[in-house]
């Protein structure tokens, strides 16, 4: 199946595609330095993303005519700087809002199917609106703006047209859903919004993931039977105790409110303890990008993530605080910050995914990756939509 995708940056959904059957025709990002890791992962033999065409430009500029296939799938997530809780909240108001561009896409393309990811902050209260907005331009790509109407006005017509029960040419059933990382698999307790789309010809009738961790079944592993522990090797002597929240949670309620229906969460420890320390260089040298980096310091709101439960929400390092989260609290109170190599495994980047820049580039395009883990599992499902309605009524009825 032939796909584009767009906002690209280190290539984190790009890949988690790739991996569910989707092959780039195009992939475009203005960011130099985000297309070098990929460039630079192309020549190192990747070959998943050995015959990616990057596009390195801006994607208003980019001419979706000189595509000569078909494409069934667009993905992308548009820069999250406008609705970032710690970014300006600009929204619509931002010159960085690329939502105009993405509906641009979808009209031009018209692909069978889309994915859009980005922050939560797009769900909060003060741009509610404008989700809504969003909602019902990707419901109908066909109706633009009037020149010189503002998305307001323009957003109250597609309202309209949508209750007017008109017929429009190219329209689409769109689903969203705030999903937490942790809820699939990632190491890491990180909350995005995903836009799916599906073109209305197909009627298709299409849902997201069930989760398959959960925080109570981890809970279960640490304080009920003691399994996280022991696969850890760790004795009762080292671990810690039970947190006073917790245990009086568990001696009010007792055991049974926590059912082991799905896997734990995955936390750091179960992610990186394979890793040697990365102060021990003779080591550490030994594997890509897992280079001590030192300096880190903790204050009030950047604490860093605990070894025994998923990491915080790894930041991009571009709201004026130096590293964001990106550090681990050690079990004796201090802490360090993340090697790239932990933070692209926290991502679940595969390990041989290389990253050429200097920590702090590294780490920006890292934190605004989406994890690749999750990025896979919504994909496939999608993929897997696609090649089930592609196929012919009497196929269908058989399976």
């Amino acid at each position: 199946m032939k796909s584009v995708e767009l906002f690209t940056g280190a290539g984190g959904l790009a890949i988690g595609c790739a991996m569910a059957g989707f092959h780039h025709e195009a992939l475009v990002e203005l960011d130099k330095r985000s297309c070098d890791t990929i460039r630079e992962n192309q020549q190192r033999g990747i070959t998943l993303i050995r015959n990616w065409r990057i596009h390195q430009m801006d994607v208003a500029n980019f001419d979706y005519s000189h595509l000569t296939e078909k494409i069934d799938f667009l993905a992308g997530g548009p820069p999250c700087q406008p609705f970032s809780i710690g970014g300006n909240h600009g929204a619509y108001l931002d010159k960085r809002d690329m939502f105009p561009e993405f509906f641009r896409a979808v009209r031009e393309l018209r692909p069978k199917a889309f994915l859009i990811e980005n922050v939560r902050g797009l769900m909060r209260r003060t741009f509610i609106n404008y989700f809504q907005y969003i909602i019902w331009q990707l419901t109908y790509p066909d109706i633009l703006p009037k020149p010189d109407e503002s998305w307001l006005d323009h957003w109250v017509r597609l309202e309209g047209y949508h209750h007017s029960n008109t017929t429009s040419e190219l329209s689409y059933r769109v689903t969203f859903k705030l999903l937490n990382a942790a809820d699939y698999g990632v190491p890491q307790k990180r909350e995005r919004v995903f836009i799916v789309g599906f073109r209305s010809d197909f009627n298709s009738n299409w849902s997201f993931p069930d989760a398959t961790h959960s925080e109570d079944s981890l809970i279960w592993d640490k304080w009920i039977t003691g399994e996280y522990w022991e696969r850890h090797d760790i004795s009762s002597k080292q671990r810690p105790e039970i947190p006073s929240k917790l245990r009086t949670r568990l001696e009010r309620f007792g055991a049974k409110i926590i059912g082991k229906i799905t896997m734990p969460w995955r936390t750091v420890r179960d992610t990186i303890a394979d890793f040697p320390s990365p102060e021990n260089t003779n080591l550490s040298s030994k594997i890509i990008n897992h280079i001590y980096v030192n300096g880190a310091k903790s204050y009030p709101g950047h604490t860093g993530s605990t070894l025994d439960e998923p990491a915080k929400t790894l930041k991009a390092g571009v709201h004026g605080v130096p590293g964001g989260e990106n550090m681990l609290a050690l079990p004796d109170g201090q802490v360090r910050y993340f090697t790239v190599r932990e933070a692209a495994r926290l991502q679940t980047f595969p390990d041989n995914y290389y990253f050429p820049n200097p920590w702090g580039e590294s780490m920006r395009q890292i934190g605004n990756a989406v994890p690749v883990h999750l990025a896979y599992l919504i994909a496939a499902r999608i993929a897997s939509h696609l090649q089930e309605i592609d196929l012919p009524p009497k196929i269908i009825a058989t399976l």
